[in-house]
C-alpha cells in the first residue's frame, strides 16, 4: 500500500494499492505492508506519521519504509523514530520528481525509516543508500 501517491510515483512504486489525494489516505483502512512518502507540508506530514505509528503498533500494518526529510529538530520526526525499528540517513539528497515531470532540488537530506520483523533485511538493502542506525532493545 502506499497511501499517499499518485500516477507518476506509482511508476516507480509499483503499490499493489494506492490512494491519490481526492481519496485522502489519512481516511482509508491500512493494512499489509506499506511504503510511504507522505506530503511534507505541516501539518499534514505528522498527521500521515502519526497514523502510521498507530497502525503499525495496532498490528494493522506489518511492515513500512517511510521516508520523509531529516528533520530531526521536529516532532513529527521523533514521533517516527521512536516508533521506527531502524533507519537510514541518507547520504546525499533525494531528487523527487514533480507532478509536471520536473525534478525537484531539495534543500536537505532524508530519513528512510524501517518498521518491522526484519530489520537484518532493510540495514542489508538501505545501507548503500546511507548510515543505518538500529534500535536495540531493552535487555540486550
Amino acid at each position: 500500500l502506499d497511501p499517499a501517491s499518485n500516477a507518476l510515483a506509482q511508476e516507480t512504486v509499483m503499490a499493489d494499492r494506492w490512494y491519490g489525494e481526492d481519496a485522502d489516505g489519512l481516511l482509508q483502512p491500512w493494512h499489509g505492508t506499506v511504503f510511504l512518502n507522505p506530503p511534507y507540508a505541516y501539518p499534514t506530514v505528522e498527521h500521515f506519521i502519526e497514523k502510521l505509528c498507530i497502525e503499525f503498533q495496532d498490528g494493522d500494518v506489518a511492515a513500512v519504509i517511510l521516508l520523509t526529510n531529516n528533520n530531526t529538530d521536529t516532532r513529527w520526526w521523533h514521533t517516527a523514530a521512536k516508533t521506527a525499528t531502524a533507519d537510514c540517513f541518507t547520504q546525499g539528497r533525494i531528487n523527487f520528481y514533480k507532478a509536471d515531470g520536473s525534478i525537484t532540488q531539495p534543500t536537505n537530506g532524508q530519513t528512510f525509516f524501517y518498521f518491522g520483523p526484519d530489520a537484518e533485511a532493510f540495514r542489508s538493502e538501505f545501507s548503500t543508500f546511507g548510515f543505518i542506525m538500529q534500535k536495540i532493545n531493552d535487555g540486550d
